[in-house]
């Protein structure tokens, strides 16, 4: 049986333009649920995994149906905390084509999570039979209580021998709450008191920079190419800095418009100083998947983590190399899916994983 994997961070309502109208131009929004940590566990349960999500909500109708909505997919939801106080965080979305980015505004000012102390959450049942515990970047940016949420759940997790991963999940439109620093600034001070209780880090080619100092060279992410050889070194400055850290994953995206990406990643494997790379062609070099016409590409990073989690606490997947091939893969394919959730199934992801690329109907 997989592993129980935990996941604890903030659920939202997604109300996303339809089609690819500005929000200007809408008179109707599209209502799912999504959350960095939400979209991880799903994604997990609907690969095969144990799924566990933990989060603060408000006890009203529409958190019910934010619950729902990963209930019924197979997440285990016992331990989401009701509360009295806060509110459901919201973000719209507008989807961007071509070469107009896709945008995103918040409004998750007050919401449950942000404003619930970290020992209101029941953390020793929540870790009772837990062998994973998955974090972002993103919680800790909504306020000083999430923050220290966040810091206690990867202790807790330690205390009781469980694997801890982040994504670094860097967002400039958060990491407002404490007025004294720039965000970028608060985003490092508290990431560094995070980092430490933490086994496996992931980021994307511009976190470990904006979070930690860490840059790959003079590489320009904006410039939609990437010099894919200076990432190893960003994975082992990581690694020499945070020694707890035994694993780093680096998605490697080269943005050429809103609906034309390379997609592939790279993994650090500390102990053996193993550096793979994925996905690779014939001759076994790097060679980015091509993704022309992108769907929807929220939601990409989180199941890329998923995918990874999912693999490394599988035995037939888990030896590193395998491991990111197939986390890859899924991210890939949830490019091609509307929403920020990876309905994408294990046997698809690895058809792809196989080479089967072509998109032919499966009859």
């Amino acid at each position: 049986m997989n592993q129980v994997v935990v996941t604890f961070g903030e659920i939202m309502g997604r109300l996303a333009a339809p089609d690819h109208l500005r929000l200007r131009q809408t008179r109707q929004l599209d209502v799912t649920y999504a959350g960095a940590e939400a979209s991880v566990a799903e994604s997990i349960s609907n690969l095969g995994g144990v799924a566990r999500y933990v989060t603060a909500l408000p006890k009203h109708a529409l958190a019910d149906a934010t619950i729902d909505s990963i209930r019924a997919l197979g997440v285990d939801v016992q331990h989401v905390l009701r509360t009295d106080e806060g509110r459901l965080g919201l973000y719209f979305l507008e989807t961007g084509a071509n070469q107009r980015p896709s945008n995103v505004i918040y409004d998750r000012a007050d919401s449950a999570i942000a404003i619930t102390p970290a020992d209101r959450y029941d953390w020793g049942p929540i870790f009772q039979d837990a062998g994973w515990l998955h974090l972002t970047g993103i919680t800790p940016a909504l306020s000083a209580n999430a923050a220290d949420a966040t810091l206690l759940a990867a202790q807790k997790a330690k205390a009781v021998g469980a694997t801890v991963s982040i994504d670094l999940n860097f967002r400039k439109k958060l990491w407002r709450w404490d007025s004294g620093k720039a965000p970028r600034d608060l985003a490092e001070a508290t990431m560094r008191e995070i980092l430490p209780h933490v086994d496996v880090v992931i980021a994307n080619e511009e976190d470990c920079h904006d979070v930690l100092g860490i840059r790959a060279g003079q590489t320009d992410v904006h410039a939609g190419a990437l010099d894919t050889s200076r990432y190893p070194d960003v994975a082992r400055q990581v690694v020499s800095q945070f020694a707890n850290v035994s694993k780093v994953a680096i998605t490697l995206r080269e943005s050429l418009s809103a609906t034309h990406n390379n997609w592939g990643a790279m993994l650090l494997d500390a102990a053996a100083d193993q550096v793979c790379f994925a996905p690779l062609d014939a001759e076994g070099n790097y060679r980015a998947y091509e993704i022309k016409n992108i769907v929807d590409r929220v939601g990409g990073g989180d199941s890329f983590a998923a995918g990874l989690i999912f693999a490394l606490t599988t035995p037939e997947l888990g030896e590193p190399e395998t491991a990111l091939k197939f986390a890859v893969a899924a991210s890939c394919l949830k490019h091609s899916i509307k929403g920020d959730f990876n309905y994408s199934t294990r046997s698809e992801v690895e058809a792809l994983m196989g080479g089967a690329a072509s998109g032919r109907v499966v009859r």
